[in-house]
């Protein structure tokens, strides 16, 4: 399948352009997520950009972009990373439309075969702080919807020893960088940053 009839924008957009960079320098630069190297590396992950508005509209990309990644075989497009350029800019409302998404991921059929994994600009675990560095972990530039194969997720966690201990070891690593090497990572975290 020819690139052309995807709905890809230039790849030296600036929003791409930037979680791109933060994919290269803090998901897999930090090896946040071990799995995410070899489709890096491999140029597997698909990264798009949604302008809808609403909660309708980004529903309905999710939609087309759940099915581009089901029709493209994993040797092409392992991951699909979504870019919400123009909404859900509040954590707590990017939180509440979660739930939505994934509704909307079962009602397509897609549940046991696709899952969401979420990032965004001021994400914030339950029980933490705003400024508590292990929330380093899951911020991106920009609201994300980070559409994973489960099959890919199945087979990454059975081939790792202790797949539990990354979540803890990322904290540690967000502990432990200095505040020049977060403001190096983490520039657009500012109040008037992108996704903010």
């Amino acid at each position: 399948m020819s690139d052309r009839s995807l709905p890809i924008e230039p790849a030296d957009g600036p929003e791409r352009v930037l979680v791109r960079q933060w994919l290269e320098q803090v998901v897999v630069g930090l090896n946040l997520c071990p799995f995410a190297r070899g489709p890096w590396t491999r140029g597997e992950i698909r990264v798009v950009v949604c302008r809808a508005t609403d909660n309708t509209g980004i529903l309905d990309f999710l939609a087309v972009e759940l099915r581009q990644l089901a029709d493209r075989p994993r040797r092409e497009v392992e991951t699909t990373v979504i870019i919400l350029a123009a909404a859900l800019p509040d954590f707590l409302d990017y939180n509440d439309f979660l739930e939505l998404a994934e509704e909307r991921l079962c009602a397509e059929g897609w549940e046991g075969v696709f899952q969401l994994a979420s990032f965004h600009p001021a994400y914030r675990f339950a029980d933490t702080e705003p400024d508590d560095p292990g929330n380093l972990t899951n911020r991106a530039p920009y609201p994300l919807l980070h559409l994973l194969r489960e099959e890919s997720v199945s087979e990454a966690v059975d081939a790792t020893p202790d797949p539990d201990e990354i979540p803890r070891r990322n904290i540690a690593r967000m502990e432990g960088l200095t505040q020049a090497e977060r403001q190096a990572l983490f520039p657009w975290l500012s109040a008037t940053g992108p996704g903010r």
